[in-house]
């Protein structure tokens, strides 16, 4: 198979030529191993690469379930499977090896997805930017490397638009996968609270923020990933509501009309770039064409200040937990150089933190889901801008200077669409419609009630269909 084939076709084609036999395992997963030595360098985008034995893997692979046989890629955030070490971006945590698979990482196998190598991360997947000093260097955007590739997930959406691989293993615990997704200019989705497994290690992520999922090219190809990896795992704490049969098969049922929210404004005021309002409002012209009804509306009250610093604690908790568990483990103190200035700043804090505080910071989680749940009776969807800027510019948000609380204040202010839907726990993704005229994506979000998957994917598909993105490949250095 040519590369230039390879790179343009999404997973599910690809599935099916394999299914037919016109291309193997063996021969895609070169062709994505080639096309990440040539691609990925540049991009800084890849960590604790396995090429040669995952071609043996591919070699030996019996393709299964709807991918049959593709290169995928898992994000650097912890996800244990025992081919691959982790750092979760930290020099403190670099090398933590796995004795056996987490349940979403055998989802992924099952469902026919190779891993080959990891994807880079922030330091603890704490910044909307990749730009952690574990890994030498930042992660780059591949259509400008001076711009930020986003955060958490920036490793995985920089490989995706870059045509390394048609979809890649993301996690979002305050606008990781959308973040990127919308920098890069890719398809991705926050699915609901409790739809993914996240065991058997643990139960929850950051007080119930966090969530697994895939950043792809394609919609078709998320919603196949989501019915390949969704479903309750027993022992979980949460269970989302039940689905559709098949998220894939419901994409080709008749569209219905949709009350859609439309918002052009940020909480608490804060400045939203006129590129990112005319993305949206780009969306709202196309959701009209289409049959919705678009109405506009503002956020509902969610005291957006007092959920940034809830927010910012769970976070520092969990720093917490991280930096003492591997202490622990070692023996050794923390010394200077573990941990990025800005983290070990969050760590000094999060030990301060009182143990009213944080249970108060999940309970201003739930409080807002409670809001949000409110808001969307009237509505079927929201539509917002993914961002307040366009793709950052590197150094603009680093984790070199600052107090831990200023670095999050700054992120909440691009990130501002992004984090109050992991509170709420609603699926929300966002989709490269728009492009500047200097070739930079410009991500619009799509919020769908509480377990409704169904409709953000749906509506998703019509945009993707009313206004295509696919064959837009980012390749890093070309004119």
């Amino acid at each position: 198979m040519r590369d230039t084939e390879y790179q343009l076709l999404d997973g599910l084609a690809l599935a099916d030529l394999l299914a037919r036999r016109e291309v193997g395992a063996e021969e895609l997963m070169a062709c994505a191993i080639k096309l990440a030595r040539e691609r990925a360098p540049a991009l800084n985008a890849l960590c604790y690469e396995r090429y040669e034995e995952s071609l043996d893997v591919a070699r030996a692979w019996q393709p299964k379930g709807a991918f049959g046989a593709i290169p995928f890629l898992l994000k650097d955030s912890g996800l244990a499977h025992t081919r691959f070490p982790s750092s979760l971006g930290s020099r403190l945590l670099n090398d933590t090896p796995y004795a056996r698979n987490a349940t979403l990482a055998d989802r992924f196998e099952d469902a026919g997805l190779i891993p080959f190598a990891r994807t880079t991360v922030p330091e603890f997947c704490m910044a909307p930017t990749t730009e952690a000093a574990r890994n030498g260097g930042p992660t780059r955007n591949p259509w400008d490397p001076t711009r930020s590739s986003g955060g958490s997930s920036g490793g995985a959406a920089a490989a995706v638009a870059a045509g390394i691989v048609p979809l890649a293993h993301g996690s979002d615990g305050g606008g990781s996968i959308r973040i990127p997704a919308a920098a890069c200019g890719v398809y991705g989705l926050k699915v609901s609270r409790g739809r993914v497994p996240m065991g058997p290690f643990r139960g929850e992520g950051w007080g119930g923020l966090a969530t697994d999922g895939v950043l792809s090219r394609s919609v078709r190809d998320t919603a196949a990933a989501l019915d390949a990896i969704g479903g309750h795992e027993p022992g979980a704490p949460y269970a989302a509501p039940a689905g559709p049969a098949s998220y894939l098969k419901a994409l080709a049922e008749p569209p219905r009309k949709l009350r859609i929210a439309l918002w052009r404004d940020a909480w608490n005021g804060i400045a939203v770039a006129p590129e990112c309002v005319a993305a949206v409002e780009r969306a709202a012209a196309l959701c009209r064409e289409l049959g919705h009804d678009v109405v506009d509306s503002a956020p509902p009250d969610i005291e957006y200040e007092a959920f940034v610093l809830a927010h910012a604690n769970v976070l520092a908790g969990n720093i917490v937990l991280s930096v003492d568990t591997r202490l622990g483990l070692t023996g050794q103190p923390l010394r200077d150089g573990d941990l990025e200035p800005v983290l070990r700043q969050g760590y000094e804090y999060g030990k301060t933190l009182p143990a009213a505080h944080y249970i108060a910071s999940v309970n201003r989680f739930h409080a807002i889901g409670r809001i949000l749940d409110g808001y969307m009776q009237g509505y079927d969807a929201i539509l917002t801008p993914s961002l307040t800027q366009l793709p950052l510019k590197l150094g603009e948000l680093s984790t070199a200077t600052g107090s831990f609380l200023d670095f999050r204040r700054k992120v909440a202010t691009y990130g501002t669409f992004s984090a109050a839907f992991n509170a709420s726990g609603q699926p929300a993704a966002s989709l490269p419609l728009v492009w500047t005229g200097a070739g930079l994506p410009v991500g619009v979000q799509v919020v769908g009630r509480y377990g409704r998957e169904d409709v953000v994917l749906a509506l998703s598909s019509q945009l993707e269909a009313a206004q295509p993105w696919a064959g837009r490949i980012a390749v890093p250095g070309a004119a």
